[in-house]
């Protein structure tokens, strides 16, 4: 009771009866608890009127309801984020069974071909060419410049 011990008590209780006398000591008692009830219910009482003024009770509600709104939105991000990474992940497996597949290989063999102009394949032989061939290339090559 109030952070006091046994002997501390009795050491009150001692001196009541040494002041107050043993005919006084029940009557005094009695006002005592009577002190102590009505402090009671006054803070009691004050605490109420307070909590009605204030809505507070109302107010913890409300602010219960939007800590939970930002908890669940919280959660939907987090989820979000996660399914973001997964995808960033299924994009790196695709990638790499391409490369497995060898698919990747023959898409870049076709940019490559689109990127390089087509050239004619000569034939190459060990025979020696006429001044007339040789004349006929010279022309063609000066129409393409």
């Amino acid at each position: 009771m109030f952070g006091m011990g046994f002997t501390e008590i009795l050491f009150i209780a001692v001196i009541a009866v040494l002041f107050l006398g043993p005919d006084k000591l029940p009557t005094a008692m009695v006002e005592i608890a009577k002190f102590f009830k009505n402090v009671k219910s006054t803070i009691s009482t004050a605490k109420d009127s307070i909590e009605e003024e204030l809505h507070v009770s109302e107010l913890k509600q409300e602010a219960l309801k939007y800590k939970k709104e930002i908890m669940d939105t919280k959660a939907e991000l987090t989820s979000m984020a996660s399914l973001d990474n997964l995808n960033d992940e299924l994009d790196e497996i695709k990638d790499l069974a391409k490369v497995d597949m060898g698919e990747e290989l023959v898409i870049d063999q076709d940019s490559m071909k689109k990127s390089e102009p087509e050239k004619d394949i000569e034939e190459v032989t060990f025979k020696k060419k006429s001044k007339k061939e040789k004349l006929e290339k010279d022309d063609i090559e000066d129409k393409d410049v």
